[in-house]
């Protein structure tokens, strides 16, 4: 069976364009829509104004509204709706992601030139989730995913590091008839990190930047095979991971970071690279986790 692509709606412009974005991806994917609503995302005047059951009802009657105007935009999309119970803590939502292709949630965003403001849940659900989450700001339309603007993806370390970030971005932009723009930073390492066995690695390689350029293009390899179709674009550039991907994502229609799904002694964590792109990229960003 496949997975729907999931989008939260609160009746936000955020989340309606977060829906939007998720009826054209469900188009291009040939998949079904699904749309979901939490209680802990109803307006505070209607949940100091309404009871319990009108709230529901409220609820129930935005997704159907939303359920109507994105039929009548997309004809033949099979859509379905579902009021989930309020947990306080964002799991309804990473429950949701858990059966799903990704899930789209809406960010309210700094600016034209500034990226997302997360709040709590929005954090706990891209830690959490053990599939892609999309953040998709206010304003973000269809014309922004025009031929001519890149999927950008971010790769590090070795291959395997990265290889759920790069499929995904390789799917997204085979359905999109787009160009992957990879892009791997890097920097020079401290004196005390040099040892033989990496001195031996960088003579073999001519240096750093043909050894960085080398394993963009080990990481890249099967993701071209599998995708022959999709042209690629190689970008190595030393600086931070986050200011390089930003900087070249500038006109990007998406742009792919990876996470590790692992939790640490203080929970789950976005990443240092995710957490930077988030509030700065200009375009939707897709956090796609990977397990070590």
């Amino acid at each position: 069976m496949n997975r729907p692509i999931t989008a939260g709606v609160d009746g936000s412009p955020e989340s309606a364009a977060a829906a939007a974005w998720a009826a054209r991806e469900a188009v291009r994917r040939d998949l079904p829509l699904r749309l979901v609503h939490v209680g802990q995302l109803l307006p505070e005047t209607l949940v100091l104004a309404a009871d319990e059951a009108a709230q529901i009802q409220w609820a129930h009657d935005l997704l159907a509204e939303t359920r109507r105007e994105l039929a009548e935009r997309h004809p033949g999309l099979a859509v379905t709706t579902d009021v989930l119970e309020d947990d306080g803590a964002g799991e309804s939502l990473i429950a949701a992601a858990a059966g799903a292709e990704l899930l789209a949630l809406g960010s309210r965003g700094h600016g034209p030139l500034v990226g997302f403001l997360l709040g709590s849940v929005g954090q706990q659900v891209i830690a959490g989730a053990e599939r892609p989450v999309v953040l998709v700001r206010s304003g973000d339309e269809a014309p922004g995913e025009a031929a001519g603007r890149d999927v950008v993806v971010g790769q590090e370390g070795d291959p395997q590091d990265s290889a759920d970030a790069l499929e995904f971005a390789f799917r997204t932009a085979a359905a999109r008839g787009a160009r992957v723009r990879a892009v791997r930073a890097w920097s020079l390492p401290p004196v005390f990190a040099y040892s033989p066995a990496s001195l031996e690695l960088l003579d073999e390689s001519g240096g750093l930047e043909p050894y960085e350029k080398k394993a963009l293009g080990d990481a890249l390899a099967p993701l071209r095979e599998r995708y022959p179709d999709v042209p690629v674009v190689e970008h190595t550039e030393i600086g931070s991971a986050g200011q390089v991907l930003l900087s070249v994502a500038a006109d990007a229609q998406l742009l792919v970071v990876g996470r590790r799904a692992r939790r640490t002694a203080v929970g789950a964590r976005i990443g240092s690279v995710a957490h930077a792109v988030l509030h700065h990229a200009p375009c939707p960003v897709a956090v796609v986790p990977h397990r070590d």
